[in-house]
C-alpha cells in the first residue's frame, strides 16, 4: 500500500491539496461535476466492499459502498453545463461504443491512501494499460471541448443527510485532465475513509494481486470525498 497526495481518478481520481477547512455550503448551480467511469466487474466489486466494510468497521464515520456510492475507475472528469450534459453523454457514448472494454484484464497490485487530516480516502490501485490510456485520451478529445474550469459545491450531488462538499475537492474536478492526464493517470477503486493509523499499518501489510475486468460504463455526478453518487447516464456494453 502508498500513501498518495492526491487521487489519480475522482476523489474516486482528483489531486487534492491535504489543509483542510469548512465544509462548503452546496447551492443551485447550472455547472454538474462529472465523473465517467467504467465499473468492475464482480470480482473488483467484491474486493471493494470487502475493504470498505472492513474500514467501517471501527469507522463507522465513513461512507458505504452500495446503490449511491458506486465502485468505479474514474477515466476522465470535469465541470460541465448542465444545459450541455446531453451532448456530453452523446461524445461519449461514441467513444466507449468502439471499444470492447468488458474484454479488457486489468490488474489490481496495491493499496494507496490519500491523507486528509487525521483521516485517509483509501483504495485499490489498477495498473495503467495502453487501453486504459488510449479510452482517457479519446475521452479528452470528444468530452474536453464541452469542460469548464470552475464550479461550486452546487455542481456536486448532496443530499439532506449529506449536504456539504469539502472546499479540496472542489477546484480539482476543474483541474482533473492537467492533475491526472496521460502520464500522471493512476487507475484506482475507492473503497472508503479510515484512521491513518489502521492505513498506516496496512500499508505494510502484502496485497494479493487479482485481475478484474470492466463490466459497464456510465457518466455519474460527483459526491463528497469523489465518489459516483448519482448515475447520470448508462452506456451499453460491449464485449
Amino acid at each position: 500500500m502508498r500513501k498518495s497526495e492526491g487521487v489519480g481518478g475522482a476523489a474516486d481520481d482528483i489531486i487534492m491539496p491535504l489543509e483542510l477547512s469548512e465544509p462548503a455550503k452546496a447551492e443551485q448551480s447550472p455547472v454538474t461535476a462529472i465523473d465517467i467511469a467504467l465499473e468492475p466487474d464482480q470480482t473488483m466489486t467484491d474486493h471493494a466492499h470487502a475493504a470498505n466494510a472492513a474500514l467501517l468497521k471501527d469507522f463507522p464515520k465513513g461512507y458505504a459502498l452500495y446503490a449511491t456510492h458506486h465502485a468505479h475507475v474514474s477515466i476522465f472528469a470535469g465541470y460541465v453545463p448542465t444545459s450541455d450534459l446531453p451532448k456530453v453523454y452523446a461524445a461519449a457514448g461514441e467513444v466507449f461504443a468502439k471499444e470492447a472494454y468488458t474484454t479488457w484484464k486489468l490488474t489490481a497490485f496495491q493499496y494507496y491512501y490519500i491523507p486528509l487530516g487525521p483521516i485517509g480516502l483509501a483504495g485499490i490501485v489498477v495498473k495503467p494499460t495502453a487501453d486504459l490510456l488510449r479510452l482517457q485520451s479519446e475521452l479528452h478529445e470528444a468530452v474536453g471541448p464541452y469542460m469548464v474550469k470552475t464550479g461550486t459545491a452546487a455542481a456536486f450531488y448532496t443530499t439532506p443527510e449529506e449536504p456539504d462538499i469539502l472546499p479540496i475537492l472542489i477546484p480539482g474536478v476543474g483541474t482533473y485532465w492537467e492533475d491526472n492526464g496521460g502520464a500522471k493517470f493512476n487507475p484506482h477503486i475507492a473503497t472508503g475513509l479510515r484512521t491513518k493509523a489502521f492505513l498506516d499499518a496496512l500499508l505494510a501489510k502484502p496485497f494479493s494481486t487479482f485481475t478484474f475486468s470492466p463490466a459497464s460504463a456510465s457518466v455519474y455526478q460527483f459526491g463528497d470525498y469523489g465518489t459516483a453518487r448519482k448515475q447520470l447516464k448508462a452506456f451499453p456494453a460491449k464485449s
